[in-house]
């Protein structure tokens, strides 16, 4: 059965879908913030590459917005389908986001990381298509995500062609 979708304010699932998408974000700088000062220093980088103190706002930001995405998604929630093939792509996303700062600040593996980026930004291009079937603000709401990963996606290539 599908619970009928409320249009009022949810308190409670909201904080859960934020706490998901923050806890990924803070887990994934603890790979990622030791590496900033030390082996991200000695890279060579784009001269389009910002400042280091930028990316944390930034994705603060974003995964808000992707918290927010997911609450407005969630409150259409059911068990037919098409619903667990977005929540699946939901997931599969959020895990090549986190997998990336593993690979990319925690393992040293450039290529390897503009792989999993490329694969985050198609997962993210699918998530931002099954979100726009239930909410079109929920789509929309990632679409700075998508830029913003797309940008990364630039930026982690240019990284890896310059220290090849």
């Amino acid at each position: 059965m599908t619970p009928p979708v409320t249009r009022k304010f949810q308190f409670f699932p909201f904080l859960v879908s934020l706490l998901i998408t923050l806890a990924i974000g803070i887990v994934a700088s603890l790979f990622t913030r030791p590496q900033i000062a030390g082996w991200y220093s000695t890279l060579k980088k784009p001269s389009f590459n910002p400042p280091p103190w930028l990316f944390a706002p930034v994705w603060i930001v974003i995964y808000f917005m992707i918290a927010t995405a997911a609450y407005l998604v969630w409150k259409h929630r059911s068990r037919k389908p098409a619903f667990k093939i977005t929540r699946t792509i939901y997931f599969a996303q959020l895990s090549l986001n986190f997998l990336w700062s593993i690979v990319f600040f925690g393992l040293h593996q450039v290529f390897g990381a503009l792989i999993i980026i490329i694969l985050l930004w198609i997962s993210i291009v699918l998530n931002i298509n099954w979100f726009n079937k239930y909410n079109k603000v929920a789509g929309k709401l990632l679409w700075p995500y998508l830029l913003w990963v797309s940008f990364a996606g630039v930026l982690n290539a240019s990284i890896y062609l310059l220290n090849r």
